[in-house]
């Protein structure tokens, strides 16, 4: 005889084994897909943990999980990028020129000219210099209805106050603020007067080497670089007789706007984390400095 065999059993055995598999299929997949998407695809700070190694740098918890917007958005630029493809043929870009093909400019040199503000005084309310243009500021010193000590005084002032607020300032150079000021005051007093920029104060931002202050760009590593020579930028304003005021902050090694010190802070709107969005018509009334790297 034959033995008897439950067909219902089997039946149940074999959705028994296919539920095992699709139940490990779904975690073990689900596993896989969630590595993918969320380890491969997403940036965390292990994977600049792992950079670390390769670039023999070393950066805090704090400090990673401040690089990681930028680095993700970076990210999303490359993949942009390499959407693009191009031909073999087509040579790499090694200069920039802005002249297109057909196009001409006047070439003759000039002698530099800036507009004459009409009727400039000094105001009732001192701190409303701090937002005076150029132009104006430099035929009141110019007059001499203020002096480059009494205007570069104002500035160290407020960047003392906003300075800690914006994140703003890397080095205030007082001392030599009020030196070159000193300096610009007496030439000028004397007819000495080298030109617009006599006796106004700027921060440089701190990218800009400044010789015997620190240079720090940003960046942990060369929190107290100092170099013994100045950047031609610096020469050229401290030949035109401008008083430099502060070395001022810019993201680690001039990208972004977090350094080894902070974030710097959108004086418009100090809670804004990108710098990079729309600015209100009017500025607020805390705008610390003159930016010349503006």
């Amino acid at each position: 005889m034959m033995p008897y065999r439950n067909k219902n059993a089997g039946t149940a055995k074999i959705y028994t084994v296919l539920l095992v598999l699709f139940i490990a299929l779904m975690i073990f997949g689900g596993a896989f897909a969630l590595y993918y998407l969320k380890g491969v695809k997403r940036l965390t700070d292990k994977d600049i943990a792992a950079g670390e190694k390769i670039f023999g740098l070393k950066f805090t918890q704090k400090e990673k999980k401040m690089m990681l917007d930028r680095l993700k958005r970076n990210l999303s630029s490359y993949e942009n990028l390499r959407k693009r493809l191009l031909e073999n043929h087509i040579p790499p870009s090694f200069q920039f020129n802005p002249i297109l093909p057909g196009m001409s400019f006047d070439q003759t040199s000039r002698p530099f000219s800036f507009t004459v503000e009409p009727n400039v005084s000094v105001p009732e309310n001192y701190e409303d210099l701090a937002f005076y243009p150029i132009t104006a500021l430099a035929q009141l010193i110019k007059n001499r209805a203020i002096t480059s000590t009494e205007l570069t005084k104002l500035y160290l002032s407020r960047l003392k106050k906003y300075g800690p607020k914006l994140e703003c300032v890397i080095t205030l150079t007082e001392d030599m603020a009020l030196a070159q000021a000193k300096r610009a005051d007496k030439e000028i007093a004397s007819g000495q007067y080298r030109g617009p920029l006599h006796g106004i104060p700027w921060g440089a931002k701190d990218l800009l080497a400044t010789k015997g202050t620190k240079t720090t760009w940003g960046a942990m590593p060369y929190k107290d670089q100092v170099f013994d020579e100045n950047s031609t930028v610096v020469d050229r304003l401290e030949k035109a007789g401008a008083v430099l005021v502060a070395k001022l902050t810019m993201g680690a090694l001039a990208m972004g706007e977090v350094w080894f010190g902070g974030r710097t802070r959108n004086p418009w709107n100090p809670e804004q984390r990108d710098l990079a969005g729309p600015l209100p018509d009017q500025p607020l009334p805390h705008l610390p400095v003159w930016w010349a790297s503006r």
